[in-house]
């Protein structure tokens, strides 16, 4: 009977554990999404052009853009949509620089562009709000200030939304430049925003195209979405008590007005690569905390645990928070298992597996990316030539996944503010904090010591 637990019961409940569990939780599910993909391109109807263009308004809130600013409207200009059929809205969030010597410029460069230029109070959702008092026209496109749009961007997302009426609003495909990758001088740099590419062009070309297949889109990008114009008039517009004004938007269209949220792979908005270590710090922490306000300002009877496999939105909030501690505990309970008998080959060899459906989930979604990008042929060139750094994608979403959980852990304690700690500062927090609890745990010791010592001296008298 012994022997038949250790070598059968014993192995069989750490496989379901700690093999099983991740493979049917998220490796199947990735298989599965990869075949609707699929079926999705073969059946793809071909898009007709509307005899007249309808008018558009694009909002770009602006906040210390200087340097960015003039290329973002230059590629609004050189859209092939028609600039008699856009409007654009350029909202300073109280920048310091010199963003609006930045916007006179693309004034005198660009006059068939219609420009306007708004002051308003702080935050991202301030400024979009008060665009939307002021626009007029069919639709709604909003794109951040820190990058640009692909020449073909706007007249494909409008055009999708023309032949497909019951999708309320879109996002756009969000992918770092190219260009700006490979100005990083050193191996090392260059790797980790190739890494960022990778996980970007797999994320919206086959992630959010999945979830836009099957009606369970999580969230709009901010830095590039379209609303048609009666919908985003209906709402409670941007939420101004969220970091997370984006995902709030996406709740509301789809639980309040029961519309379709989707994606249009083929609107390409690039944005510059993460600055280092620190901001992809902030950044995640970020995300994971504004996805938990809106939880929190979300009426609670939408969200019900027992809706898991119909609801995409609880889905995500119940595997990206709710198991967040579990899968910690995950991880780390690997050591403890080779001390309680396991071997390291039989835990490194299960590790191993895990990680080896991931990186074969990452190669099915490479496929599919590259073959979304077939339009745009420069940025497909580059994608492929990432092939191999797709296999350390699992690795860099390991890390991820531990900013992701300190987002977690300081939502507790701290209160939400788009300025968070960097990684830097925090790591000098902890050692401040733990110089002092050292100091105290010293003092202790020494008082401690000073007591035996006059008692010993008490009892020689």
């Amino acid at each position: 009977m012994n022997h038949f637990l250790t070598h059968v019961i014993n192995p069989f409940f750490y496989w379901l554990a700690w093999v099983i569990i991740p493979l049917i939780v998220e490796v199947i599910p990735s298989i599965g999404s990869y075949f609707v993909l699929l079926h999705q391109e073969r059946k793809k109807k071909k898009l007709v052009e509307p005899a007249i263009w309808p008018d558009i308004v694009l909002i770009i809130p602006v906040y210390n853009s200087e340097d960015s600013l003039e290329r973002c409207l230059q590629s609004v200009n050189e859209c092939d949509y028609p600039n008699d059929h856009i409007e654009v809205y350029l909202v300073n969030n109280m920048s310091t620089d010199k963003s609006f010597a930045a916007f006179a410029r693309a004034q005198e460069k660009y006059p068939s562009l219609r420009m306007n230029w708004l002051n308003s109070g702080q935050g991202k959702s301030r400024a979009l709000n008060l665009a939307i008092y002021n626009s007029k026209g069919s639709y709604l496109i909003n794109i951040d200030s820190d990058g640009y749009l692909e020449k073909h961007a706007l007249k494909n997302m409008i055009l999708r939304l023309e032949n497909y009426p019951e999708y309320t609003c879109l996002t756009g495909s969000i992918l770092t430049r190219p260009d700006k990758i490979e100005e990083y001088k050193t191996i090392k740099a260059r790797l980790f925003r190739r890494i960022e590419f990778c996980e970007y062009a797999q994320a919206f070309l086959a992630g959010r195209n999945f979830a836009s297949e099957t009606n369970s889109m999580y969230t709009l990008s901010g830095a590039f979405s379209a609303f048609r114009m009666s919908s985003i008039r209906k709402s409670h517009l941007y939420n101004t008590e969220t970091i997370s004004e984006d995902t709030e938007i996406t709740f509301q269209m789809r639980y309040i007005q029961k519309q379709k949220v989707g994606i249009c792979v083929d609107a390409i908005y690039f944005t510059d690569p993460i600055e280092g270590v620190n901001k992809l710090y902030t950044q995640r922490q970020r995300w994971q905390r504004g996805s938990l306000e809106v939880a929190r300002l979300y009426p609670q009877s939408k969200l019900r645990p027992w809706r898991f496999a119909k609801d995409t939105n609880i889905h995500t909030l119940l595997f990206d928070h709710t198991f967040a501690f579990p899968r910690m505990i995950w991880y780390l309970a690997l050591i403890v298992l080779m001390c309680y008998g396991f071997s390291s080959t039989t835990v490194l060899v299960s590790m191993g597996v895990i990680f080896a459906f991931y990186i074969v989930c990452g190669y099915l979604y490479f496929h599919i990316a590259q073959h979304l990008l077939k339009p745009f042929p420069e940025t497909r060139a580059y994608y492929k030539k990432q092939w191999a750094i797709v296999a350390l994608l699992p690795f860099y979403n390991f890390v991820v996944f531990f900013i992701r959980l300190a987002g977690i852990i300081n939502s507790i304690n701290t209160q939400s503010s788009w300025k968070t700690d960097t990684l830097t500062r925090e790591a000098d927090k902890f050692r401040v904090a733990a110089r002092e609890s050292l100091g105290r745990f010293s003092d202790a010791i020494k008082k401690f010591r000073g007591l035996v010592n006059n008692e010993d001296k008490y009892y020689e008298q």
